[in-house]
């Protein structure tokens, strides 16, 4: 029997409005710095008016990718609520698809922001076979001192020993396909912020990261025993916010481009991959081709790189091995730089930079479940 499986970050999926960007410049949206507001209800009626002149666009291609990854089940991240993925799926994602993800879980997590991660499923595969929810667990509230990974790194940056290990979840579920086990677990890892005392924000944030990863690690090797994890059907997806590798795009509009792939010497991702823990199914497609999301600024800082994953334990791996993960990279606005013979045909009225699906691409795989 198959599953397709995916992963989406649809980015602030929110049923809410955020006004923190009159006092808080870095999170006000551009459009807003070009003019001048002179009071916050003025301001709070002038976002108001943006996002939702902006959402219905953007949340018609967001439906669209995830129609076209065409999944069973599909993680999601950057959910603000249930009401939020209820309100997407009926009013946006039903009449792309119909009835077809009415299973549907979310946990509270711990971003500051309320946005969460979600997953979503069908009754059952398209090959007929139930898809069974067993039990759910959430992972919020475990403790560097629960797993002992409290470090020096971790001290430095500010965060105690008795700080919750994920910045938002490690959402576990117990499932059955057609009755076969398949264990989940959905995470958003913390993302890259600004630099800290001439350290770039990917590196500065590294230690974060590579605790969250240790914990879904030691989370995985609780529920089947550590050194007993090969064997076991279970899947890690979600925004890992970090990659192993990157393709630089070098050049500009006029001058062209040229795109230079290149490893990096450290990752929080390589406690996933460290003895051959889960596989990067991504990595079985070319290396100019594994990319999930496009980062730029200025032509001096433009690369793509993977930031959606789903890792494949030993044996759904071996059990797969034929088999490669696709992209779904319709939604991605008009600025993204793709390498020659990637070119896809965009979803109607996308922007420049937006509206968008997501600056995100959806992964998805078909799996044979053994």
């Amino acid at each position: 029997m198959s599953l397709r499986l995916a992963t989406f970050n649809v980015e602030n999926l929110l049923t809410r409005f955020d006004y923190t960007g009159f006092r808080n410049q870095l999170r006000q949206d551009r459009v807003l710095k070009l003019f001048d507001v002179q009071n916050e209800i003025i301001y709070q009626q002038l976002e108001a008016a943006r996002v939702v002149a902006a959402t219905d666009d953007t949340r018609q291609m967001t439906a669209l990718a995830i129609a076209d990854a065409d999944a069973d089940i599909i993680c999601l991240q950057e959910v603000d609520s249930m009401a939020a993925l209820q309100a997407f799926e009926y009013g946006y994602l039903y009449r792309m698809v119909g009835n077809g993800y009415r299973q549907k879980f979310l946990i509270e997590g711990n971003d500051a922001r309320g946005i969460d991660v979600a997953v979503m499923m069908r009754e059952e595969t398209r090959d007929g076979q139930p898809i069974v929810l067993r039990d759910i667990k959430s992972h919020a509230m475990v403790t560097y001192r629960d797993f002992g990974l409290f470090s020096d790194e971790l001290a430095e940056l500010g965060l105690h020993v008795d700080d919750k290990i994920f910045k938002r979840d490690c959402l576990e579920l117990d499932l059955t396909i057609g009755g076969v086990p398949l264990s989940l677990y959905v995470v958003h890892l913390k993302s890259m912020g600004p630099g800290r005392e001439g350290v770039d924000g990917r590196d500065s944030t590294m230690p974060v990261r590579r605790a969250e990863t240790l914990g879904v690690r030691r989370i995985i090797e609780n529920r089947f025993g550590a050194g007993h994890t090969a064997k076991k059907n279970f899947a890690i997806c979600g925004d890992m916010n970090d990659y192993q590798e990157r393709v630089d795009v070098i050049g500009t509009r006029h001058t062209g481009y040229r795109f230079k792939h290149r490893d990096e010497e450290s990752s929080a991702l390589d406690v996933f991959s460290k003895d051959g823990f889960a596989e990067n199914v991504m990595r079985r497609r070319d290396a100019l081709d594994r990319w999930t999301l496009y980062h730029a600024r200025g032509p001096q800082e433009q690369w793509l790189c993977q930031l959606d994953y789903i890792w494949l334990s030993p044996a759904l791996a071996r059990a797969n091995a034929a088999r490669l993960p696709d992209v779904v990279r319709s939604g991605q606005p008009f600025r993204t730089i793709f390498p020659p013979g990637q070119e896809v045909e965009r979803y109607p009225r996308t922007g420049w930079d937006r509206p968008k699906a997501s600056d995100h691409c959806p992964v998805v795989m078909t799996l044979d479940l053994l």
